[in-house]
């Protein structure tokens, strides 16, 4: 039985089939949310809705019967925790008896079935990992973005808060403008607001009525003041944290090619083809030792 369970949690085909009931599940989710045909169609989506829960479950049982003697192993992967726990809720889902106000949470568990097309398919896993290495030095990409927008956003509300108030009248309002700005959503139109003046450009009588702006035209200054921001906001921050996430999936493909190659020695160990495998590996970490300390003779 563990050996047949081995099998099968391992086949191509059994990939194929969750692969195919998840893009299943997101259909049938994506259906529920047109009334009129959830309503119609209501037996249908319900028999639909409970056999891809069933089929979860199976393939949960037959991935903890694979572990043998050891079913708690299941668990160390944290990619079969996310789908235990997506397939435990959806489970215990019809048992629950809650007020209306509680309903869209218990279907956060059919939505996030969605996201099972993660631990399915592989690359998607290196894709998350990846993502999720990224995080502590985006941390710091983050704290040199906050910097970039406080500096600019108090110096917004100095130069430009009395002729456009309804981006710069005070700190807050100012970071939330300069991030449309960064994001290049209609951009210049805030930069002609300050470049022209309040009473020449952007703003309506009604809007004129309301804020009240002294109308101050700063052409020279606006224009580098809004172009420096993009320049260094979004050419050169923001490559930042594609170069971080680009070095984290480096990271991560060097992981996954480990793991690949382990797996490949231990279902066909092959001695004479390790030992050149591992030789290689440590040509190249020579190799690049080697670049490095070339590098530091030529400085000198």
């Amino acid at each position: 039985m563990i050996e047949f369970c081995k099998s099968v949690s391992t086949s191509a085909l059994f990939q194929r089939f969750i692969i195919a009931t998840i893009l299943l599940a997101g259909i049938v989710v994506g259906a529920q949310t047109y009334d009129g045909f959830a309503l119609r169609n209501q037996g249908v989506l319900l028999v639909l809705d409970q056999a891809i829960v069933a089929i979860f479950a199976i393939e949960a049982l037959i991935k903890i019967t694979a572990e043998g003697k050891r079913p708690f192993r299941y668990f160390k992967n944290p990619w079969n925790v996310f789908d235990f726990i997506i397939v435990t809720a959806c489970l215990i889902e019809p048992f629950i008896q809650v007020g209306g106000t509680f309903l869209p949470v218990l279907r956060l568990a059919r939505i996030l079935r969605v996201l099972r097309l993660v631990t399915a398919i592989p690359k998607l896993q290196l894709l998350v990992t990846c993502l999720l290495k990224s995080l502590p030095s985006m941390f710091y990409v983050s704290i040199l973005l906050f910097l970039l927008f406080y500096i600019y956003g108090t110096m917004a509300v100095f130069f430009y808060g009395e002729n456009d108030p309804i981006h710069f009248r005070n700190l807050q309002t100012s970071i939330l403008s300069l991030f449309r700005v960064v994001t290049l959503e209609d951009w210049t139109d805030v930069m002609y607001i300050n470049m022209y003046g309040s009473n020449h450009y952007g703003y309506s009588d009604l809007d004129l009525d309301i804020w009240n702006p002294e109308s101050t035209a700063s052409p020279t200054g606006a224009a580098l003041f809004f172009v420096s921001f993009v320049l260094i906001g979004t050419m050169i921050v923001l490559n930042l944290v594609i170069g971080v996430i680009m070095n984290s999936m480096e990271e991560s493909n060097a992981e996954m090619a480990i793991k690949q190659e382990l797996l490949k020695r231990k279902s066909n160990p092959e001695p004479l083809r390790d030992g050149i495998h591992d030789l290689q590996v440590e040509l190249k970490k020579m190799s690049k030792e080697m670049d490095v300390i070339k590098k530091m003779l030529e400085k000198k």
